[in-house]
């Protein structure tokens, strides 16, 4: 779409807002808007201006002023403001050098897509990312200097059956049971019904919606696999339709990774695959039917993963679901079809279109324009050095004995660790200036200084139980 349609697009659906939205470097979308009047053809070249110190991880206030510049192939109808209102993906520029913003996870994603091109590996990646999420009722929570809570409700909750609801039916999915009986147990499908039409009216294209293991309201809609940025986009687009429909239903949605105790976080599986002139890649007479090339991505992958899971894993709540010896895969091995390994090959299909990677560490708590495109720099390393992944791991890795399993190596414990690794191994990344120094830096230590820092100095409720009696 070019600016002559966006415009066009604007006035054919009687719009009388234009919105722009971007994402700041965590990685939650931002937006303000202009009456559609001021939308003009010269605005795709010239941007707007707007206050870049108040974006997290961005600039300091002596050096505050940036531009949005919109996209106008990513133009949409918002689905969800009042007034008819046209809306646009940006990327951002600095107003002095007109150079795109090294810290803009767009154009990081965009410089990838670039860099893979100029390898002559290939040019094309598709990402086909699996976000989990769960819908609850209600969610309390505050932290000061003498208390600290948190309170989650679900009417599919299992620790409701006890409840009077006059009248309480019963129907409520137990703890990992929640893949996935029909309603009146799943409680929800109407609502996620509704979230994937409002995803298609968007351009989004379903696949598939369900019930996910865990109790009170888990759930997974899958969009059609896409190229890096363009997957990135429809994710953000995904989960701001996801929380307002929810919000029309007065519940409220999460992408935290491991709300409950007791039960499943939610992951991001990655399906991903490299092409070349219409071609596949990743296919071939090896393991699984994938190609040497396919094989040397997957063993970049699980080299850098440690690094990488600063970038995939980048919450402290994601190590709560990255613990060994429950759902989420710590283990780095690749294997076919088995769901344990960190990287599966799944083995749906016997067409060469459809052989992929599935990376199954990452969880939707990412910025997903870094987690896929350091991903797919890591893939890259993997190919333009030859690692070989090794063996495949065809066992359930759970039931290995510890002999074994002391030679599997794992995940990070934690997002401070995940953060020292990154540290130590992040010129993958560097490559073809795609990640630049000072945005690794500053992602450190906004992680180090906001979060971890922050989470450490705070009492946990959990140690007034094991330690308020010493």
């Amino acid at each position: 779409m070019t600016p002559k349609e966006v415009i066009k697009m604007a006035k054919e659906n009687n719009a009388v807002m234009a919105n722009f939205k971007f994402l700041d470097f965590p990685g939650i979308w931002q937006h303000f808007s202009v009456p559609v009047a001021e939308l003009s053809e010269e605005m795709f070249e010239d941007g707007l201006g707007f206050d870049g110190s108040s974006i997290r991880g961005w600039q300091a206030i002596h050096t505050s002023d940036m531009l949005i510049i919109p996209d106008p192939t990513t133009a949409f109808i918002d689905p969800f403001i009042k007034e008819p209102t046209i809306s646009l993906i940006c990327n951002i520029v600095d107003p002095i050098t007109k150079e795109y913003y090294s810290r803009d996870p767009r154009y990081i994603a965009q410089k990838a897509e670039s860099y893979l091109k100029s390898t002559g590996i290939g040019d094309t990646v598709y990402m086909g990312p699996e976000a989990e999420f769960f819908i609850f009722d209600d969610i309390r929570y505050d932290q000061n200097s003498y208390s600290g809570y948190y309170f989650i409700d679900s009417k599919e909750g299992i620790w409701n059956s006890g409840k009077i609801e006059n009248p309480n039916l019963g129907y409520k999915p137990r703890h990992k049971e929640g893949y996935f009986p029909v309603p009146p147990t799943d409680s929800l499908v109407d609502m996620r019904i509704e979230m994937v039409m409002e995803m298609q009216k968007c351009g989004i294209y379903v696949e598939r919606e369900h019930h996910e293991v865990a109790t009170a309201g888990q759930a997974e809609i899958d969009m059609r696999f896409d190229t890096l940025v363009r997957i990135a986009d429809k994710l953000m687009l995904f989960k701001y339709i996801i929380k307002n429909v929810a919000r029309k239903y007065n519940k409220t949605v999460t992408f935290m990774p491991k709300p409950l105790f007791g039960d499943n976080g939610s992951g991001m599986h990655t399906h991903q695959s490299i092409w070349k002139d219409g071609k596949p890649l990743f296919a071939g007479n090896g393991y699984a039917g994938l190609s040497e090339l396919a094989l040397y991505y997957i063993g970049g992958i699980l080299k850098h993963s440690k690094a990488l899971a600063a970038i995939t894993n980048p919450t402290t709540n994601s190590y709560k679901r990255l613990t060994p010896g429950f759902e989420a895969p710590v283990n780095l091995a690749y294997s076919a079809r088995n769901r344990s390994a960190a990287i599966r090959i799944p083995t749906y299909s016997p067409s060469p279109k459809a052989k992929r990677a599935e990376v199954r560490f990452p969880d939707p708590s990412c910025n997903a324009y870094l987690a896929f495109s350091a991903m797919l720099m890591a893939g890259l390393d993997g190919i333009e050095n030859k690692i070989h992944p090794g063996e495949p791991l065809d066992k359930d890795i759970y039931e290995l004995g510890p002999e074994e399993l002391a030679t599997v190596p794992t995940m990070p414990g934690s997002l401070e660790e995940a953060l020292n690794y990154l540290e130590e191994d992040h010129e993958f990344l560097m490559k073809g200036n795609v990640f630049t120094a000072d945005a690794i830096e500053t992602w450190i230590d906004y992680k180090r200084t906001k979060e971890v820092d922050a989470l450490r100095l705070r009492p946990h409720p959990y140690e007034f139980f094991l330690y308020y009696d010493i």
